[in-house]
């Protein structure tokens, strides 16, 4: 009895403590770097939601939307040092921290949403490699629509905004900037109307959502549907943060997972096309690409691919060679 007495006090602020523990463990926070009109937002906020329900609340997801929690740069560091637990973030923007970061940033190298998948396929071991390496797992992914020109002015050349400031927001299109013969300038998206407004850029290459969702109609004129490229966002966790949760738990963070990324790739051919529309509608002038533009655009993708390979042939030659094959 004496001995109970003495135990039962251990034993009681032992597990309080670990409840304590498991109750943080659980409070989980997600920033995104997009506004809540986007899709991937849209789906993250589900990806949130289902999480709670199926985990009946043990892992308790907020999502941080439109870089409120932090700027974009900041949350592929913070999910990695576990200032977070999880976060979305646009793929290409980790572009210096490995070149397979790149692989959906690169002009013409996959240009449908058919090609886009088959790149992913290729690139996905990779990348999950080089996540593991910094300590993150691989959740889902989201494409984009495809990446077209939006302008002040019609343009069917290179030579029509040479020398124009063109907004660059990953490694890739700063050096797209630079062979376009126009002078990149980082500006995140919450920055573009403002940007377009005192001058700070002249001209973007990005989604059609991106314009829409940030009204484009009040400071450009022109949205030129080259299409170049189709990237993506992903979510990705803090490996030891996911770990710690039990197996059901995290079988309820893959299985939303799987699900948010098929949700993804089946709604943003609609989104392209709603979002386009949109453009359309509140007056701006939505154009296919000249002969001229869309080969002058094509050699630099050409360019930009081998550039890309020769950064790490290693890891790059398969990707291209797994991408080719399929």
């Amino acid at each position: 009895m004496k001995l109970l007495k003495t135990l039962l006090p251990a034993m009681v602020v032992s597990f309080s403590a670990l409840t304590a523990s498991s109750a943080i463990a659980a409070q989980w926070h997600m920033p995104t770097p997009y506004g809540d009109a986007n899709l991937p937002t849209k789906i993250a906020y589900d990806f949130a939601e289902q999480i709670k329900q199926s985990t009946g609340g043990d892992v308790d997801i907020t999502v941080h939307s439109g870089a409120s929690l932090m700027k974009h740069p900041e949350i592929p560091r913070a999910v990695r040092t576990g200032q977070v637990q999880l976060g979305e973030v646009f793929i290409g923007i980790m572009g210096n921290t490995h070149p397979i970061f790149k692989h959906d940033n690169i002009p013409f190298l996959a240009t449908d949403y058919n090609q886009a998948q088959k790149l992913w396929e290729a690139a996905k071991p990779e990348i999950e490699k080089q996540l593991s390496k910094e300590g993150m797992i691989l959740l889902y992914t989201v494409p984009w629509p495809a990446q077209s020109l939006y302008t002040k002015k019609p343009v069917n050349a290179l030579a029509d905004i040479k020398g124009t400031k063109m907004r660059a927001y990953s490694p890739s299109t700063s050096r797209l900037a630079d062979l376009m013969n126009t002078t990149p300038t980082t500006v995140q998206v919450p920055d573009i109307p403002q940007a377009f407004s005192t001058g700070i850029i002249d001209a973007m290459i990005t989604s059609p959502s991106t314009g829409a969702n940030g009204q484009a109609w009040d400071y450009l004129s022109h949205f030129n549907e080259i299409k170049a490229w189709i990237p993506k966002n992903f979510v990705v966790v803090n490996k030891r943060a996911f770990t710690r949760l039990d197996k059901d738990d995290q079988k309820a963070i893959l299985d939303a997972a799987e699900k948010a990324e098929a949700r993804g790739w089946n709604e943003v051919t609609a989104q392209e096309a709603k979002d386009t529309k949109t453009l359309a509608d509140n007056g701006i002038v939505v154009s296919q690409p000249s002969e001229q533009l869309l080969g002058e655009l094509q050699a630099i993708g050409q360019t930009m691919t081998n550039e890309w390979e020769q950064e790490d042939p290693a890891a790059l030659t398969p990707v291209l060679s797994a991408y080719s094959a399929k």
